[in-house]
């Protein structure tokens, strides 16, 4: 009975994905070339699980040479919508098209001249009348006996995502040695095995300050450790926030002088933290389901003990293109 019911499970996902492949038309070349004519990045957007597909969709785009940023719906409109510009383009990805935080900001998004496309099941849903393309990425049934759980939904939906990354590879003309800069191979995997402890950074070059310092004196030490934050912690050294570049630019758009205030009032209180003894693959992973590029180093009682950058973790060279630093301007956690 299980192995009848898991060879059920992954027909009906065949089936679905098989589905779209009729649905490959004017829409699909449509984004194509919306995708490579724009001037700025690919967007995506979703909720739940339809967010965990646009992340690694984002992450397949990033790593065969289409410029990809993942936008969580719920953070955009408390300040995140200042990551898009109007030369980017917009994926969304929802399978009822229903999602309210997607459609809350959709037209937002359009008024700054971003184009939109829309990964969805719904092709009439609010989603889909929103955007400038639409993939009908609609499956018949999921393969969740209560018709609940996204399963064979997020399989199309995944599976049309490498469908546009593989034709934009084409496209671009993406060939190994572009593939190389972005998968260093063995010597990644060997450096990924070690612990965060070895390649952390400690004691004077962490960015700390203590609660009650004033803004002012903390982008003083932003400044000066160069890293785009600072920790915020008590007077044992216990995590109590941080503050990222993120955090500054939403305070500003609120009040015009910061200076004066505390930092407990503009830091986010649940910075994502890391063992010293886990290994830099299980950072990095953290750090691309985030979108982050660094995590701090607690022991058990939540005290400091270094932070973690992505650029040590894989190794600053990796971060250098024909000799120019790459930029890696997303500090927000």
């Amino acid at each position: 009975m299980v192995i009848e019911q898991a060879k059920e499970v992954l027909k009906i996902e065949a089936h679905g994905i098989l589905g779209l492949v009729d649905r490959i038309g004017p829409e699909f070349k449509k984004a194509v070339d919306m995708i490579l004519k724009s001037k700025g990045r690919v967007i995506l957007t979703g909720m739940g699980k339809s967010g965990l597909v646009a992340r690694k969709i984002t992450a397949t785009l990033n790593s065969t040479g289409t410029p990809s940023l993942f936008l969580h719906p719920a953070e955009a409109i408390h300040g995140d919508l200042g990551m898009v510009t109007g030369d980017d383009i917009i994926l969304a990805v929802s399978n009822s098209g229903q999602t309210p935080e997607i459609n809350t900001i959709l037209p937002i998004l359009k008024k700054m001249g971003a184009k939109i496309i829309s990964f969805t099941g719904a092709p009439n849903s609010p989603m889909a009348l929103s955007s400038d393309v639409i993939i009908d990425v609609g499956v018949e049934r999921e393969a969740c006996p209560l018709g609940l759980a996204p399963t064979a939904s997020t399989t199309a939906a995944l599976a049309m995502g490498d469908a546009l990354a593989v034709v934009l590879i084409n496209k671009r003309r993406f060939g190994k040695e572009d593939f190389r800069k972005f998968h260093p191979g063995g010597s990644l995997g060997e450096r990924l095995a070690i612990r965060v402890k070895e390649v952390m950074l400690t004691d004077n070059n962490v960015p700390m300050v203590s609660l009650g310092t004033r803004v002012g004196d903390a982008l003083r030490e932003i400044n000066a450790k160069g890293i785009g934050a600072t920790l915020v912690v008590d007077s044992e050294k216990r995590l109590k926030g941080i503050i990222t570049d993120g955090d500054l630019r939403r305070t500003l758009l609120k009040k015009k002088d910061i200076h004066e205030l505390l930092v407990e009032e503009i830091m986010s209180q649940s910075p994502k933290t890391i063992g010293e003894d886990q290994t830099a693959a299980e950072a990095l992973g953290i750090m691309e389901l985030y979108g982050i590029t660094h995590l701090v180093v607690v022991d058990r009682s939540k005290r400091v003990k270094g932070i973690a950058h992505l650029h040590d973790l894989l190794g600053r060279e990796e971060f250098r293109i024909n000799g120019i630093p790459k930029s890696t301007s997303r500090t927000d956690y």
